[in-house]
């Protein structure tokens, strides 16, 4: 793209626009992608194992849960608020499956306590941050310690055990081939929540509301209700990661999905979201998925320690909020 210079003001004037194909190259989602195919060419070099198809799908589960939630948290950031429970809100809907399991609910009843207890959590969040006003970021640290600290009360040091086996499925069965349910599941929310986001009036409210939320009241978005219906979201979406994780495990502790919160915003930030809202994309937090997955499978592969991984994490989390801002910066 040539430029011409104004005399008068001395500012660069493009003789054309960038075209769409353009565009869409110098993306974050473009370098994005980039990273995660550079990280499966290492990973892939890295070790004999990598490459192998059963160990591929088990790389999967790394990520799918996470990105269970993480699609709902991309909308709720953009919309800017954030939720820090997600992962407390696993814990307390897998400890209330585990106790419904005592007293023998089958498998059907144990989906919709899951669902349920995730949804009473998150209109619990929404209830307190859209109709008393108070900071997400501080409700949402509240409820994180209340959430699991119900799970610890009520489990101490025991663990729920006894699930169904036809609970299995749902974290630890196959649709096809090395295709898990939970990645089958995965791919189908991306391109629910990504139509969504991009495709619906509702999709174009959560951005207004990002960028300007009262400039999106006073144009007739009712603001509250949707941010109401986010946190709604993302409590659903908890519930249906803890079924998941809870029925892969087989058993339930109070510190199931412990730290989740951090690695889900990490997800979600790596894809491009702003943590200040107004802006990002649902195949940028897919793409931020499968690196991620990727990156804590090859270490995992190398037998590098759980702590160096949590390292990369927080290091990851720093990087990618200052990452944006100098891309930005190039760009320009």
């Amino acid at each position: 793209m040539t430029t011409t210079t104004d005399a008068s003001t001395g500012r660069h004037i493009p003789d054309r626009l960038r075209s769409p194909l353009e565009a869409r190259l110098k993306s974050w989602e473009s370098l994005l992608l980039l990273v995660a195919i550079a990280i499966f060419i290492a990973n892939s070099l890295a070790s004999p194992y990598f490459l192998n198809a059963w160990n591929l799908s088990d790389a999967t589960f790394n990520f799918t849960e996470k990105a269970m939630i993480g699609f709902a948290m991309a909308l709720l950031i953009i919309s800017g608020e954030i939720d820090l429970s997600v992962a407390s809100i696993i814990a307390l809907a897998s400890t209330a499956m585990g106790a419904a399991v005592q007293f023998g609910v089958g498998t059907p009843g144990l989906v919709l306590i899951g669902l349920g207890t995730g949804l009473i959590c998150g209109a619990f969040n929404g209830v307190l941050v859209t109709r008393m006003g108070l900071p997400s970021i501080v409700v949402t640290i509240g409820s994180m310690s209340l959430f699991r600290g119900i799970s610890y009360i009520v489990l101490g040091d025991q663990a729920y055990g006894g699930y169904p086996s036809s609970f299995a499925f749902f974290g630890q069965g196959y649709v096809w081939w090395v295709i898990s349910f939970e990645f089958a599941l995965f791919a189908v929310l991306a391109v629910i929540y990504g139509v969504l986001l991009h495709k619906t009036n509702f999709g174009r409210a959560v951005y207004a509301i990002g960028n300007n939320a009262t400039g999106a009241m006073f144009s007739g978005i009712r603001v509250e209700r949707v941010k109401f219906t986010l946190f709604l979201l993302t409590g659903l979406m908890s519930g249906l990661a803890a079924i998941c994780l809870t029925s892969r495990l087989g058993s339930t502790r109070p510190s199931i999905g412990f730290g989740w919160e951090l690695e889900i915003v990490t997800m979600v930030v790596l894809g491009g979201v702003s943590i200040l809202g107004g802006s990002g994309t649902i195949p940028g937090v897919v793409i931020a998925a499968f690196v991620m997955g990727l990156v804590t499978f090859g270490l995992g592969l190398l037998n590098v320690p759980g702590i160096v991984m949590s390292i990369v994490i927080g290091a990851l989390l720093i990087g990618v909020i200052a990452l944006p801002r100098l891309w930005a910066k190039w760009r320009a």
